[in-house]
């Protein structure tokens, strides 16, 4: 770890060299990857912010690891103004208020995708704090529901509209904001929109690139927030802004407008090649040639893409079918011109009108690249209208819109391709870290280098290690340090408020040190006659290949004697069996296995013996006879050939649980393996439910038909931050449920003698089993992987 970052968590109780420092690290290379130099500033800065704010050691560690996630979903420009937030909220509220502020951040900009919505999202807590401050934490413990159904607008009118009337009652503003009342479910439902642009983003991506083969930039707009356009569409510095919601328009669904909208912001994007000249022109004049632009680029869609008119069409179909009065003559024109350009086949019924549109598409036929059409066509239209109507006000003639149209003003203030004429000069200068390989001279060279650090840019690696004979070891053993993963971000059960908490627990991948792999030979030795055992079973559960088994009525051979025993009968009279066929069966086991082994503290404690008594020293621990049993399994499985992982997990409170991985499926049972074994060591405490999450999405990348997570513990979960001791147990329960649902049987060797109050709940009747003799680990742990595999 770099100085720097050692330096800025100072303020930490256990300091520098807190156990937490190590998970933090990985947050900090996450940091180094996703941010530049400044944005890396800026989130030190405001590590020591929140360290000089004095609410607790949690929401330190919750913005060191979440606010990675943050600014990869939004950009880094956000960090400055989420510290300025959370520091303006602590004059409003509790620590543990702006702990949940931070730890559903990354939901809330992964569900807004834009800068611009996360910095309104964080004003309105900032008046939500002054407003109803009792409801601020009940709604981020519902946050995750909420913003699956509300956009930022919807979530602004739903917060306010409680903060007003339960702006007296404390006890109503708990239950409002905590969706527990009548009301409040009934507002939600009010602003609950159709389609939200986060649920389509992906979808619009790939279709835009299927039509035109190139990236499209979409962002969402709150019409809450937005004054230039409302809920209209709109294109600005080569980025296009769709409506965060579209509801159901007139028997259109909300996802196929946000097709059309994209289709039609792309359309600009792709034909428009140079401004139009608006000097001189009224708002009026220019709203008349921005119709008949909208018509031109979309005949150019069309003429690459003939689908687009299908898609495009079926709102002028729709507009006219609702057969609403326009509020003025001249907005009927509009409508009605607008769908005689986009539809040839269209007749209009006044002649004047069916003229201009042919006119138009015969002129676009012959110079179709010339934008100068639109401006002619719209100001020859404008004059002639303004010769036989009263024109309207600008807000009328704006109040009648195709909802997937945007607001024109790119046709006016066009600007160049920024990132076709400068290519990647255009892009922020964000460096993420790379891997490069490189020769050994490179290496010899920048060996001595002192000015990197963890946030360099690049990583050098060599295809081979690099030994130094004078050291008797590899310059990787001797100056570099075990690898510490990204951050893995999972959910957790909240059973009182039956939900998960988005992205609660971070999971961190390490790896202990190594220790002498004849220790696990020894152990062969010294189970001698429990190792013989386990050669039986090994022998049982070879795969036998092909069986031929006789006697059923259809299978793939025909028994012949069976068969000449059937005609015989025929001949005497009497009713032949039917049995006559040979059923061929391939055993072939299909096995994936992961052992996961708990290594909390309390496996330090010896075995039979208490602290003082003779031969305390020389006791065996918890630790050392699950050593000693996982090496007996990976010999027999080994031996049998299925694919297995050895892992291990400790944790530290909910923003450090220890994950170890001592083999992995594609790696050999080999030295390598029994020295990690070897060197496997226990302490911290038992948060049980996010490492099931983990090893289920290690086994989930197995393609095997079977797939086992065996798990080895002493106790039942539980960590220093978790006080009810009813909820990691709840969570548990939940993570074996979600791994049931994916395929993969989980089942719980413990060896806690008062397991039966709580086991069962957990892992199901037949999902356990309790070793009350702690010394039988060793020959108990294969008979029951033999039973469940068999």
């Amino acid at each position: 770890m770099s100085i720097d970052f050692a330096e800025h968590l100072a303020c930490l109780k256990d300091g520098p060299e807190s156990g937490h420092l190590q998970a933090l690290e990985s947050s900090y290379h996450e940091a180094a990857r996703v941010m530049s130099p400044r944005g890396l500033d800026n989130y030190l800065r405001g590590i020591r912010a929140l360290c000089d704010l004095n609410r607790g050691t949690d929401l330190v560690l919750t913005y060191v690891q979440e606010m990675p996630g943050v600014a990869k979903e939004v950009g880094e420009d956000v960090v400055p103004d989420v510290i300025t937030a959370l520091l303006k909220l602590a004059s409003h509220t509790s620590g543990t208020v702006l702990t949940l502020i931070m730890g559903t951040l990354p939901l809330a900009a992964s569900r807004f995708g834009d800068i611009e919505l996360v910095r309104g999202y964080l004003n309105l807590l900032h008046q939500l704090a002054a407003k109803a401050p009792r409801g601020l934490r009940p709604m981020m413990e519902n946050m995750d529901e909420l913003l699956t159904k509300l956009t930022l607008g919807g979530l602004r009118r739903w917060a306010l509209w409680g903060a007003q009337a339960h702006a007296r009652d404390f006890e109503g503003q708990a239950a409002y904001f905590g969706l527990k009342t009548e009301s409040a479910r009934a507002v939600l439902q009010q602003e609950r929109r159709g389609t939200l642009f986060v649920d389509t983003q992906r979808r619009l991506n790939f279709y835009l690139r299927a039509l035109w083969g190139r990236a499209f930039f979409l962002r969402p707009t709150s019409g809450d927030y937005e004054t230039r356009t409302g809920l209209r569409p709109f294109i600005s510095e080569f980025q296009i802004y769709l409506p965060d919601a579209f509801d159901d328009w007139r028997g259109i669904k909300g996802a196929e407008i946000y097709r059309a909208a994209a289709a039609h912001c792309a359309a600009h994007l792709v034909y428009t090649t140079a401004p139009l000249e608006a000097a001189g022109l009224s708002p009026v004049q220019r709203l008349f040639i921005g119709l008949f632009e909208d018509a031109r680029i979309e005949a150019l869609a069309e003429r690459d893409f003939p689908g687009l008119k299908r898609l495009w069409l079926q709102f002028f179909a729709a507009e006219t079918q609702a057969n609403e009065s326009a509020p003025h003559p001249v907005v009927d024109l509009m409508q009605r011109l607008a769908r005689a350009l986009l539809d040839a086949g269209y007749r209009d019924a006044d002649p004047w009108l069916a003229q201009t549109a042919a006119a138009f598409q015969s002129a676009l036929a012959e110079r179709p690249g010339d934008h100068q059409l639109s401006w002619q066509a719209g100001m020859a239209f404008a004059e002639r209208l303004a010769q036989q109507y009263q024109l309207p006000s600008l807000r009328i003639l704006e109040d009648w819109q195709i909802p997937y149209r945007d607001d024109n003003d790119f046709i006016w203030e066009f600007d160049e391709n920024l990132f076709l004429t400068r290519g990647s000069d255009y892009l922020p200068d964000r460096p993420n870290q790379v891997r490069r390989y490189v020769s050994v001279m490179e290496m010899v060279n920048e060996v001595d280098c002192e000015l990197a650090g963890d946030d360099a840019q690049e990583v050098w690696v060599l295809a081979t290690p690099f030994w130094l004979d004078q050291e008797g070891c590899t310059i990787n053993e001797l100056e570099g340090k075990e690898p510490v993963s990204d951050p893995y971000h999972y959910p957790e059960w909240d059973y009182q408020v039956q939900l998960h908490r988005p992205d609660w627990v971070t999971v961190i991948e390490r790896r202990q040190g190594r220790g002498d792999p004849e220790l696990m030979e020894t152990i062969l030795t010294t189970h001698r006659p429990v190792a013989s055992r386990i050669r039986y079973l090994i022998d049982a559960l070879q795969p036998q290949g092909v069986i031929r088994k006789r006697g059923y009525e259809e299978g793939e051979e025909l028994d012949l004697d069976a068969a000449i025993r059937a005609m015989i009968d025929i001949r005497r009279g009497m009713m032949p069996d039917p049995r006559i066929n040979v059923r061929i069966t391939r055993h072939v086991r299909d096995l994936a296995i992961l052992l996961l082994l708990d290594l909390s503290e309390s496996t330090k404690q010896k075995v039979g013996v208490k602290e003082g008594e003779p031969g305390y020293e020389e006791a065996p621990s918890i630790l050392d006879l699950t050593r000693e049993s996982t090496g007996l399994l990976a010999w027999a499985i080994a031996a049998i050939g299925d694919r297995f992982a050895i892992h291990g997990f400790a944790s530290d409170g909910r923003h450090d649980v220890q994950y170890y991985r001592f083999k992995d499926f594609d790696r050999p049972y080999d030295d390598e393996a029994k020295a990690r074994l070897a060197g496997m060591q226990g302490g911290l405490s038992t948060r049980m439910g996010a490492a099931i999450r983990h090893a289920g999405w290690h086994l989930g990348q197995q393609p095997a038909q079977k797939r086992l997570l065996l798990i080895i513990t002493d106790g039942e979960p539980a960590d220093i931050d978790e006080r009810d001791p009813q909820y990691l147990r709840q969570d548990t329960k939940k993570a074996v449920e979600e791994l049931r649902m994916r395929g993969i049987h989980t089942y719980c060797l413990t060896l806690d003698p008062h397991a039966d109050r709580y086991v069962a709940r957990i892992f199901g009747e037949n999902g356990y089993a309790i070793v009350d003799q702690v010394e039988r680990l060793p020959e108990r742990l294969p008979a029951v992987f033999a039973a469940l595999t068999a």
